[in-house]
């Protein structure tokens, strides 16, 4: 299933870009549930209590149409599909890394 991307928008700075990609509740957890290693809808659905498959599905797709995450789907019954970081998706989860320790730091820590 082809993905169509998402129309370019007018960005004022950087953080505008990268919050209309990770913009949402799920969208980071779901590339930080993704860093480690490729993972099945089921496989995430799991890491993400509380998220709905409606919910999933459709960060999934715009995920993949912003050229973030890698959908394969593999030729055998019964269909097996996976879910990985592109390159860009791991450049991405690279760089919220700091954001995560900030994070703990500041809130968790406290």
């Amino acid at each position: 299933m082809a993905t169509t991307p998402r129309p370019t928008l007018a960005y004022h700075c950087g953080i505008d870009a990268a919050m209309e990609v990770i913009g949402g509740k799920w969208k980071v957890l779901i590339l930080w549930a993704l860093n480690e290693q490729p993972c099945r809808f089921g496989e995430l659905r799991r890491q993400l209590p509380g998220i709905t498959e409606k919910v999933l599905t459709s960060h999934l797709r715009e995920l993949e149409a912003d050229g973030v995450v890698h959908r394969h789907s593999y030729d055998e019954l019964p269909l097996r599909v996976e879910y990985s970081l592109t390159p860009r998706g791991q450049s991405l989860n690279e760089a919220l890394a700091p954001l995560g320790t900030w994070g703990r730091e500041n809130i968790i820590g406290n």
